[in-house]
């Protein structure tokens, strides 16, 4: 058993363990309500059963719900990320891999790739950037950029689904 080092989800009711977990995935509280709501007390404390539970909610999601799941998360390198505007969670994992420290070139690269993977799959690239470097995540980009629409949504939701478990080890 995997222990939360901040945290006993299980002595929490249901609105303190919602407002902790509300972003665990994105902007997403509906997410952490359903686990709880689900969850047996046993679940609560182990994180990774409660990131299996977390997980089994949103593969159960309707597709509109995955989709704005999806839809929730910053471009990385984006107006977002210039202007302040992330999640603190979002704003450590994007400066652990150094996105900030971007030339003018790769901040550009970012930008175009963020705007033609938008185009072509109507929503933001995603990727479990902790223990990844900008060069990384920029061949990452390149690459799904020439997935098919369905693999690539696929992807977003696996890549949410890392972010989510990593985001619960620090916890």
């Amino acid at each position: 058993m995997t222990a939360f080092k901040t945290v006993t989800p299980s002595k929490l009711d249901r609105a303190a363990f919602i407002e902790t977990f509300a972003d665990i995935y994105e902007h997403s509280p509906w997410v952490a309500e359903r686990a709880f709501d689900q969850a047996d007390s046993a679940e609560l404390d182990d994180v990774q059963r409660l990131h299996r539970r977390l997980g089994s909610v949103l593969a159960a999601a309707s597709h509109a719900e995955q989709l704005a799941l999806i839809n929730a998360h910053p471009d990385l390198a984006g107006k977002a990320a210039v202007r302040g505007e992330l999640t603190e969670s979002s704003t450590q994992e994007q400066a652990g891999a150094g996105i900030h420290l971007c030339t003018a070139e790769e901040f550009a690269r970012f930008t175009e790739l963020n705007h033609a993977y938008k185009a072509k799959f109507q929503f933001p690239f995603i990727m479990a950037v902790r223990g990844s470097d900008r060069h990384q995540i920029l061949a990452a980009f390149e690459q799904r950029i020439h997935n098919d629409p369905e693999t690539e949504f696929r992807e977003a939701l696996a890549q949410i689904d890392r972010i989510a478990l990593l985001r619960l080890q620090q916890l």
